[in-house]
């Protein structure tokens, strides 16, 4: 690969231009879908350029990398970057990463819930911090997640909890070009939230759906975030 950097702001322009075609298409004002640019691979000075360009919500798949890039953009004069935590978090990672998350998006079981619920109280959070239940709608086995059904059960106690604010659900649809197979798990997320909302009182404004290559699909049927990364540092020049 070339040491040149990709042309991330033609690529971000391209992204944001679909989001807004596929937000008109559902009838949805693009300002109601937030872009997380994903930097799991990133270079930094990639990061650096997304930053000039405008992007303040990044997400990370770990919380070692999330902490250290949220602390190497912190001096001296800090951005009002919003960090989102979208992979994998293992409980002994979570007092570390907290202080850093603005979002995290991947609350996959009960005792997770409960540990970051314990934290947040711990470290004296004003406000609860901010989570989304991951749910695997696909049922897919290489996938972490509530399924519908615990999910459904769990809900009422876990919104109960005093130092989490759960503020929707997230998944991850299969990985395929077919819109058939990624639309219906999509649809099915929003379902599950409406009906969660309903049960529990909560807003849960947020749908966490849609990456690189299924966010248009996602936007569509909900998506109020969508966790895009290789479509924004892609080099080739095809549309």
């Amino acid at each position: 690969m070339s040491d040149a950097l990709p042309p991330i702001a033609r690529n971000l322009a391209e992204v944001r231009g679909r989001i807004a075609d596929a937000a008109a298409a559902a009838r949805r004002p693009a300002d109601a879908v937030t872009l997380v640019a994903v930097t799991k691979y990133a270079e930094p000075a990639w990061v650096e350029e997304l930053l000039r360009l405008g992007v303040r919500d990044l997400g990370e798949n770990y919380p070692q990398q999330l902490c250290e890039r949220a602390d190497a953009i912190t001096a001296p004069d800090p951005p009002p970057v919003r960090w989102h935590m979208i992979g994998t978090l293992q409980r002994n990672k979570a007092r570390k990463l907290l202080p850093h998350a603005a979002l995290v998006h991947s609350v996959d079981s009960v005792k997770l819930a409960t540990t970051l619920d314990r934290i947040a109280g711990e470290l004296g959070f004003r406000d609860p911090a901010p989570v989304l239940l991951q749910v695997n709608v696909s049922g897919e086995e290489s996938k972490s997640g509530f399924d519908a059904d615990s999910v459904t059960a769990t809900a009422e106690g876990l919104a109960a909890l005093g130092h989490i604010d759960i503020r929707g659900l997230t998944t991850i649809a299969p990985a395929t070009d077919d819109p058939a197979t990624t639309r219906p798990v999509f649809a099915a997320l929003r379902d599950l939230r409406d009906a969660l909302a309903a049960r529990t009182g909560l807003a849960l404004s947020h749908l966490s759906m849609g990456m690189s290559g299924d966010y248009e699909i996602a936007v569509q049927e909900g998506a109020t975030l969508v966790r895009v990364g290789g479509a924004l540092y892609r080099r080739d020049e095809s549309p």
